[in-house]
């Protein structure tokens, strides 16, 4: 394959990867990962290796949330031999159980610095690795006090 189908294949991979996550289709999560030797690391969560940890952690999520969307952005791509890296800025919109009138219930959104390592399977399919995700601590104001401050930055 060229570079860019290389890069290509893994772009469809990780959109597949999110795609799964936000239609909470386990079956589908579980095609995307490698059987063996994976790992994932999830915000606020310690290190999970091995299939069925990282697999149950994913069942763990889409079972605890009702709504949950990506809006990717920063990706960048690259791709050397069978390996492939991918990062991002994971835009999260989520939100929990509808209200007792059959309302949507209250959305969130959160940011998430992501790593996702991809490994050419046997077949020649992108399947993931390992996937690191960091929350992106952010402060609604400057040091001032004045307006708002720079994306990452916070006081401690």
């Amino acid at each position: 394959m060229s570079a860019r189908t290389d890069i290509e294949a893994v772009e469809a991979a990780n959109t597949a990867l999110y795609d799964a996550l936000e239609a909470g289709d386990l079956e589908a999560m579980a095609d995307q990962w490698l059987h063996d030797r994976v790992s994932v690391v999830h915000p606020g969560w310690p290190v999970l290796s091995g299939r069925s940890e990282v697999m149950r952690s994913y069942a763990l999520i889409m079972a605890g949330t009702e709504y949950i969307q990506f809006f990717l952005t920063d990706v960048e791509i690259e791709v050397l031999g069978d390996t492939a890296v991918v990062t991002c800025t994971e835009n999260i919109l989520s939100g929990g159980p509808a209200e007792d009138d059959g309302s949507a219930g209250p959305l969130v959104g959160g940011l998430v610095v992501a790593t996702n390592v991809f490994r050419r399977a046997d077949d020649g399919a992108w399947k993931i690795w390992a996937h690191h995700g960091s929350p992106v601590l952010v402060d609604d104001e400057d040091e001032d006090g004045e307006g708002p401050a720079e994306p990452g930055v916070t006081e401690l």
